[in-house]
């Protein structure tokens, strides 16, 4: 091989890797995709406060007979947030109503939050006795973050249930959790 053509091929070589680090940046994705890193990246709130005064609706109906007792402990198996699941939680306060998953858009800006757990129906602007439907448009009352109250928001799905608010420690350490709404009687069990 001359010198000439081993130049030749060293230059082609860098020319190649140059072309192909530039066209890394431009990878499109396709809609599923961008669904997808949506979903993964604005459904996580584990960087925000998520306690909260206690405060409840007024119209929002306690439980006469709920299966986890205000005062007792559960473990939590939601996993809404970095440090709930499995935490041991302290009952605050226990309500029959439904509870809805919302997609919804930050009144503060930003992209669009995908299926919240959970927004209470008492907590709707535009709710009446029905039970919202997936896919009816709403206004949040609800304020359990910055940037929801008054938000637009999209009914994913409802159940009715019994949600409780809960006092918990996370597992991953820092402060204590306060009045954290809501979590439905199916994501807490027993203490063992």
């Amino acid at each position: 091989m001359t010198v000439k053509n081993l130049m030749i091929g060293i230059v082609s070589s860098m020319a190649i890797f140059t072309l192909a680090a530039c066209g890394a940046d431009n990878k499109e994705t396709s809609p599923a995709e961008e669904t997808t890193a949506s979903e993964n990246v604005h459904t996580d709130h584990s960087d925000m406060n998520h306690s909260s005064s206690g405060e409840v609706p007024e119209d929002l109906k306690e439980t006469e007979n709920p299966t986890y007792k205000i005062g007792s402990h559960a473990i939590l198996e939601a996993d809404h947030m970095k440090g709930m699941k499995d935490a041991k939680a302290t009952i605050v306060g226990a309500y029959d109503t439904t509870a809805y998953v919302v997609s919804y858009t930050p009144v503060t800006g930003g992209k669009t939050v995908k299926n919240h757990r959970w927004v209470i129906h008492e907590e709707i602007k535009e709710a009446d006795n029905e039970t919202l439907k997936p896919g009816t448009k709403v206004t949040l009352e609800a304020d359990h973050m910055e940037g929801m109250k008054g938000a637009a928001a999209e009914i994913e799905s409802a159940e009715k249930t019994t949600v409780y608010m809960v006092d918990y420690m996370p597992t991953t350490g820092g402060d204590e959790v306060k009045n954290h709404k809501w979590v439905t009687e199916s994501e807490l069990s027993a203490l063992k």
